[in-house]
């Protein structure tokens, strides 16, 4: 199964970091998002990948087409210019990096990558976002419930600290509490190729014209996800994805 990854947005809420880079290409624990991503698709044996680029896409196509020269030990004869790269355990991903446009919508990534896919479903996510998803279950999940389309319905974590009243004074404070109603669309989809049907053209809206049409014809399933998920918006979630990582308690690390 192939795993298309969303990676062409502008990001603007995060000028910060993305004046020279696209937002997959901001670096967390000295990596792109963007790899992180793809090593929790590869933990679930998902190694083929077709990525929409748009807004400076060529910094995602720079860094792996380097991929393999800068990671990992090498020995260098200076003699005669040789080298040798020593990688213990290689990723084992194919990627292909497809030029979908600046202003094109996500609908319209997606349509443009049609011919990068096979006639079965295909995983999808955004390149702004991790998650410790349980991408096994998710599928099996879409398999029983029969539809074109199943999105992960997550609980985003409250971005203000959280009150509780007893009268005038406060009972409970939490600084990180967790949304207690509403679920949103958290990415990681699972889609039948019949959704193409659902997809005009460049201005399609994968969200709010495809999957909208989806669920008034009841073709959309949601997997429910208890467990982590954040979407990297603002700096300040960087800095938290960050830190996170840095204390090693990043709960989207699925892999060794």
């Amino acid at each position: 199964m192939k795993a298309v990854i969303l990676a062409g947005g502008y990001g603007t809420r995060l000028a910060e970091e993305t004046e020279l880079k696209p937002k997959p290409m901001v670096e967390i624990g000295g990596r792109p998002l963007l790899w992180h991503i793809l090593k929790h698709y590869g933990h679930y044996g998902i190694h083929e990948f077709v990525i929409a680029l748009g807004y400076k896409g060529d910094a995602i196509k720079q860094f792996f087409r380097d991929y393999q020269a800068l990671n990992g030990d090498m020995t260098i004869r200076l003699s005669d210019g040789g080298f040798e790269r020593h990688i213990a355990q290689p990723d084992d991903w194919t990627l292909h990096l497809i030029e979908t446009g600046l202003d094109t919508q996500t609908g319209g990534r997606l349509l443009r990558l049609r011919s990068r896919l096979d006639d079965g479903p295909f995983m999808l996510t955004y390149g702004d976002g991790v998650s410790n998803v349980d991408l096994g279950d998710l599928l099996a999940f879409h398999q029983r419930c029969g539809r074109l389309a199943t999105v992960t319905a997550v609980r985003p974590p409250a971005r203000f600290g959280g009150l509780v009243f007893d009268g005038d004074l406060v009972a409970e404070f939490s600084e990180k509490p967790q949304i207690g109603e509403g679920w949103i669309n958290g990415g990681y989809m699972v889609l039948e190729p019949d959704v193409f049907r659902y997809i005009a053209g460049d201005h399609t809206s994968l969200e709010i014209d495809a999957l909208e049409s989806l669920a008034r014809d009841r073709q959309l399933a949601a997997y429910q996800h208890e467990g982590f998920w954040q979407c990297m918006d603002t700096l300040r979630d960087k800095r938290q994805l960050e830190h996170l990582w840095r204390e090693g308690e990043a709960p989207w690390r699925v892999w060794s």
